[in-house]
């Protein structure tokens, strides 16, 4: 059965928020999975050293990648988990995996696509086979993807929670990864 993994940091939970959504829509699909909240226990000398977590994406078809995006990138938690994968660069051992991505931020335009353009340039780094939307830009505040991005999920929120619309788009590429993850294992 194809497994997905979900790395993922949060501070104020709006993208834990996605995550959960995300990960809830993947186990409908039927697939197994992994889901892991970057701690600041797990970061040592400002290097991510849970090395439990390494071996369990090791085993997932694809990885989802989720930060809030703070000052134009990723958390630096987050920063700090995609460096540690430096140790088995190398080795390419998460070549052939579907990579997917989600940002949040409070700005309509806070530069979270900086935040999936890093995700998607670390899942190259690996070799991994990038997934973005396959939804047209809905031109409107309740249609999917209503914040235009093709790259992955951007969720804009300024109340301290998700938006109903980005929580529908999360589901939708999550279901796209589990439906090529299972394709990928044919």
């Amino acid at each position: 059965m194809p497994k997905v993994g979900i790395v993922y940091f949060t501070h104020t939970d709006i993208t834990g928020e996605l995550v959960n959504a995300a990960a809830s829509e993947i186990e409908e699909a039927g697939l197994d999975i992994f889901l892991h909240r970057i701690k600041a226990t797990e970061i040592v000398g400002g290097r991510f050293v849970n090395l439990d977590v390494f071996k369990n994406l090791n085993s997932c078809n694809a990885i989802i990648f989720a930060s809030p995006t703070y000052m134009g990138g990723a958390s630096a938690q987050f920063k700090a988990f995609a460096d540690a994968t430096s140790d088995f660069w190398e080795s390419q051992e998460w070549s052939g995996k579907i990579a997917a991505g989600i940002t949040s931020g409070a700005g309509l335009n806070g530069d979270q696509t900086s935040t999936l353009q890093y995700f998607s340039t670390l899942a190259s780094q690996h070799g991994m086979l990038w997934i973005g939307i396959d939804s047209a830009y809905g031109n409107s505040e309740a249609a999917l993807n209503r914040l235009g991005c093709q790259l992955g999920v951007v969720s804009q929120n300024e109340d301290g929670t998700a938006h109903l619309v980005d929580l529908a788009t999360v589901k939708y590429l999550s279901r796209r990864v589990a439906k090529l993850a299972k394709q990928l294992l044919k």
